[in-house]
């Protein structure tokens, strides 16, 4: 019994605050020093540093260990992907408390799902929170409205802390098992489908609503006169000429690859010469 109390007592636990602790610091310091040679792996190890030195801290050898192999390439989106964070921080935990769990096993964990998680990351805030927040604040400032940036930053901040924190804990409480059973239920290309699927149709809305083209051109048939866009278009394909446009714009920056830069100046130049000619 003075055994099992003894190791009871000098068992190593992580609290509460320091898992919100390495939270906020990995919030803050995820992009710190980021370079091409680790990307992310010295914000990595900042906002690890606590909890490094308190599973480590009586062991220098373990503490080097640690330090080092967290140094290592990585890379992913902050704060979906801050679930493998949550995961590692557990992983270390467990193997401080003599769990059979290798430093290349904690490598290979984050290595295989950074990718992963990065992806749907990306598309959930690039490709479809953005997109709608963005919607909300431009809705009120084309009113003149201030607050429209103002509600756009604060419903990206609390989206995107409050997601985060969520991932970041639930990493921590699933460990290796279940984040092995997320990758398994196929959930996460699900979630992605959702989200590209949600993202496009944000965009679909957004430039029906904001984007504006029409032309003035008329038809001259006999004695009849047919305006273009309101007889054809509006008629017949509402909105078609800015979905021609944004396709226009998409076909220049994904296809072509032309730059934002460039692509922007060839818009300019297109709605000179069609503002002259009378076409736009």
């Amino acid at each position: 019994m003075k055994d099992a109390e003894t190791v009871m007592e000098k068992k190593k636990q992580l609290s509460k605050m320091d898992l919100v602790r390495a939270y906020w610091m990995w919030n803050f310091f995820s992009h710190s020093n980021y370079n091409y040679e680790r990307l992310q792996a010295t914000g990595f190890v900042q906002h690890m540093a606590p909890i490094i030195k308190k599973l480590y801290g009586d062991d220098p050898e373990e503490y080097k260990a640690c330090i080092k192999r967290h140094m290592q390439f990585f890379n992913t989106e902050p704060y979906f992907g801050g679930v493998i964070n949550g995961m590692v921080i557990a992983m270390e935990e467990d193997k401080a408390n003599g769990a059979p769990i290798s430093g290349d096993m904690i490598n290979s964990i984050k290595t295989g799902l950074m990718g992963p998680f990065a992806g749907v990351g990306d598309t959930i805030w690039q490709g479809t929170l953005n997109p709608i927040f963005i919607a909300f604040g431009v809705t009120l400032a084309s009113t003149g409205n201030m607050m429209g940036p103002v509600l756009y930053a604060v419903l990206m901040l609390l989206c995107l802390w409050g997601l985060g924190y969520f991932m970041f804990m639930r990493g921590y409480t699933m460990g290796k098992v279940g984040i092995k059973q997320l990758m398994e239920s196929n959930l996460l290309n699900r979630i992605l489908v959702a989200a590209s699927a949600m993202g496009a149709i944000t965009l679909g809305a957004l430039s029906a609503n904001f984007v504006k083209l029409s032309t003035p051109v008329v038809l001259n048939i006999g004695q009849s006169q047919i305006n273009i866009q309101e007889k054809i278009f509006d008629t017949l394909m509402p909105h078609i000429l800015p979905l021609l446009l944004v396709l226009g714009t998409y076909w220049m920056l994904k296809k072509k690859r032309i730059s934002a830069t460039k692509s922007m100046l060839i818009l300019v130049l297109i709605a000179i010469a069609g503002g002259v000619l009378g076409i736009f």
